[in-house]
Formats: C-alpha cells, sequence, structure tokens
C-alpha cells in the first residue's frame, strides 16, 4: 500500500488530498496543528499528527516518529495567506505577517523535505510536491496588491527548484504546484474551481510524473506556469 505525507490537511485543499488518497486506498500521514479542532480531518480515518511547520523541533521530532517508513509522495501544502485587502497594499504592510508567511510558506517546505528525505527514497519513485501559486509567477504579475503572499509563493518557487537540483539525483521528483482558484476558506467563494476539481488534477499530475519533470512548476490541469 503506497504512503502519502499531507501537511496542513485540517481544512480545503490538504483535507481534499486526505480524502481522495484514503478513497484509493492509500496509507495516508495527515498533519494540523490541532487534531482536536480537526474533526473533518480525524473523521477520514487518516493517521493524524499534530504539527506546526514553522516549529522545527516539531518538524524534528515528527520526522523521529516516522523514521523508517517509506513515503511514495509527500506534499507540502501547509501555508497562510495573510493580509488580505487593503491592508496588504503598498504603504500599510506590517513586518510581523510578512515573517510568517516566509517562515510558513518559504522555509518550513524546506525544513520538511529535509526531515523526510530518507523516507522519500526508499520510495520506489518518490514525488515531493509543494502547493505554491500563480500568484508566486513573476513572469505573470502584473497587477498590484498582494506582495506579501506573492512573494512567499516566489520563495518557495525558488525552495522548489533548489530541492529538485539537490533530491533529483537521489531520485526524488520535486514539483511545484499551482492549484488553480479554488473554493476554499483561503480562495473565498468567488473562486473558479472546487477542491475536488482541483485536486483531481494534481493526483493526476503527481501519478504521472517522471524524473524529466522534475523541478517544474504546474497548474492543477497539466499547463506549464511561467517562473
Amino acid at each position: 500500500m503506497p504512503t502519502v505525507l499531507i501537511t496542513g490537511a485540517s481544512r480545503g485543499l490538504g483535507l481534499e488530498f486526505v480524502r481522495q488518497y484514503r478513497a484509493d486506498g492509500w496509507d495516508v500521514i495527515a498533519t494540523c496543528r490541532d487534531p482536536a479542532k480537526a474533526p473533518e480531518l480525524t473523521a477520514t480515518g487518516a493517521e493524524v499528527h499534530a504539527l506546526d511547520v514553522t516549529d522545527d523541533a516539531a518538524v524534528k521530532a515528527l520526522g523521529r516518529t516516522l523514521a523508517g517508513r517509506t513515503l511514495d509522495v509527500l506534499i507540502n501544502n501547509a501555508g497562510v495567506y495573510p493580509l488580505k485587502g487593503p491592508q496588504g497594499s503598498f504603504g500599510d504592510i506590517p513586518v510581523k505577517p510578512w515573517m510568517e508567511a516566509l517562515r510558513t510558506n518559504v522555509i518550513a517546505p524546506w525544513k520538511v523535505a529535509e526531515t523526510f528525505v530518507a523516507n522519500l527514497e526508499q520510495a520506489e519513485r518518490p514525488v515531493l510536491a509543494t502547493i505554491s501559486s500563480k500568484m508566486g509567477s513573476i513572469g505573470d504579475a502584473a497587477s498590484p496588491g498582494s506582495v506579501v503572499y506573492r512573494s512567499s509563493k516566489a520563495g518557495v518557487n525558488m525552495v522548489v527548484k533548489g530541492l529538485s537540483i539537490e533530491l533529483g539525483p537521489r531520485g526524488i521528483i520535486c514539483l511545484a504546484f499551482h492549484p488553480g482558484w479554488v473554493k476554499t476558506d483561503m480562495g473565498g467563494p468567488n473562486a473558479l474551481i472546487t477542491p475536488e476539481q482541483s485536486i483531481t488534477g494534481l493526483r493526476r499530475l503527481i501519478a504521472a510524473a517522471t524524473p524529466a519533470d522534475n523541478g517544474r512548476f504546474l497548474a492543477y490541469d497539466g499547463q506549464e506556469v511561467p517562473w
């Protein structure tokens, strides 16, 4: 039975990843900050661990707990979108939430990868997938606003590229994904697609990934996203 580890799985995209992989018979290891406040996640029957991805000691502790277990897929999904609306505009951006975004969206995915690389190496075709966003595309940027979130996603794209260079020779396929504009708490009710549509597409890409795809930035529908 293949195994997937998913961070930030209490709601939205992470929760839908859990549901779909569970439905397909995978062994699912899911993390969230407080499982006691995640009844929908615990109801899936997945193996759930408490984890704040910004807590380096906690990440390492989970690494020790899962030592020796094979991970076929690792999904860096945990993320934050602070400062929506006017507060995220030029001239009115406080530093603290920006640092929080960088710590969660940029640094944590790298540290999680470092922690579980040995688990991935045990798999036949390991995939390390990181949920980014088209909003982090420098080539696609054409409107003002949301620089805190945009810069954090541009940063994690560089993290994925760095991981692809580091881990590609070790047989690990590293990918950055744009999930689309999804109807979640983060995406809002005006978004264009459902979590089911997004995750179905992303899982299809993960399942089909080959070493030739290492280091790519793809949308849920398979389209290449400009860096």
